[in-house]
């Protein structure tokens, strides 16, 4: 190399990132044809970390604070580059600075309803929405699998594998889980709790580190909606006992009688003849509750039987719910015992 173009060679005496846009995760320092200055310094702020990268192989990685670059800081560089220990030339290096800050408050919906397995309903369509946080936790794994050689890698680049990542996660997790989708829907925080062990494992192969994750809402395909209000709705009309399709029964009876006599011909135009009269009666005497005592065989008017004692009145599931509510509020039990006998209630309220 000539005098001239060695006086013209740019050193780098100082190398550092000031994070001057948000929202970028990988950042090159811009080497050009300019070469790193023996004993330069290298200075990593804190939430960063530098990495060197000799001829696309990973060398050396630098955690925050100030670092003079010598043989005895750079010994994976110097072994790859086999320099001797009194090297004092300067030298090309690929460097690479990582935000390793969290990243707070992004968030995740489902666009198109996911299916998963569920032990009550078999196979269901569900949509979910919430938020999570996360940070670069490692940068080795970042850098090979995500990031690479590009130079500025942001968080709307990563984010767009994360959103894949997160729904096979949450369809995978939420299909094997022994917990009813109910008893999740009911309690969000359990249902964040079954996806987010999973979740922060996928993540990990990426170098990624989970912080934080939460559901905030969850709904139902409509028409399976319908379905559980009505099951609800039986339940609070016909009572909830022993024989819980009794009562959802009863309730579609009910509400069928006042539609029968909008009919002409009133409730016995649904009949056709006196069979189904007297089959239309009956549904109508076990809906109510009413029970008609059997003909005498000997002519003369019908005798009644004589009622059935009477069961002691149980508290309706409303009526528990709300005791339950006053035991938590008087502070006569905790919260999760409150939860639990709500999760209890409300599995015995829509069967």
């Amino acid at each position: 190399m000539g005098l001239g173009s060695f006086i013209k060679k740019q050193f780098i005496d100082v190398l550092q990132w000031t994070e001057d846009t948000e929202g970028v995760l990988a950042w090159r320092f811009p080497m050009a044809d300019m070469e790193i200055q023996n004993g330069g310094v290298l200075v990593v702020r804190e939430s960063q970390v530098a990495v060197f990268v000799n001829e696309g192989q990973i060398a050396d990685v630098f955690g925050p604070g100030t670092h003079t670059l010598t043989t005895q800081t750079l010994p994976l560089l110097t072994n790859l580059k086999n320099w001797d220990k009194l090297f004092d030339s300067p030298f090309k290096s690929d460097v690479y600075f990582f935000s390793t800050r969290v990243q707070t408050g992004r968030k995740w919906g489902t666009q198109q309803p996911i299916t998963i397995r569920d032990k009550d309903f078999d196979m269901i369509r569900v949509r979910a929405f919430g938020m999570y946080s996360y940070r670069v936790a490692d940068p080795r794994k970042f850098y090979t699998e995500l990031s690479g050689t590009r130079e500025v890698y942001t968080r709307d680049n990563v984010e767009e594998q994360l959103r894949g990542i997160l729904m096979s996660t949450m369809a995978s997790s939420l299909g094997s889980a022994n917990v009813a989708f109910l008893d999740m829907a009911a309690n969000q925080a359990l249902m964040a709790q079954e996806v987010r062990g999973d979740l922060a494992d996928a993540f990990a192969r990426y170098g990624i580190g989970l912080d934080e994750f939460n559901v905030s809402s969850v709904s139902l395909p409509e028409e399976l909606q319908a379905a559980l209000d009505e099951r609800i709705s039986a339940g609070m009309k016909g009572g909830l006992g022993a024989d819980k399709m009794s009562g959802f029964t009863k309730f579609q009876t009910a509400t069928a009688i006042p539609l029968a006599a909008q009919n002409e011909g009133g409730i016995a135009g649904i009949g056709a003849g006196l069979g189904a009269g007297v089959m239309l009666g009956q549904a109508m005497g076990q809906a109510v509750g009413s029970t008609l005592a059997p003909a005498s065989s000997h002519p003369g008017p019908p005798v009644a039987a004589a009622p059935a004692a009477a069961a002691p009145a149980e508290d309706s599931i409303e009526a528990r719910l709300e005791k339950l509510k006053g035991l938590l509020d008087k502070g006569l039990i905790s919260a999760a015992d409150y939860d639990s006998a709500k999760s209890e209630l409300l599995k015995k309220l829509i069967g």
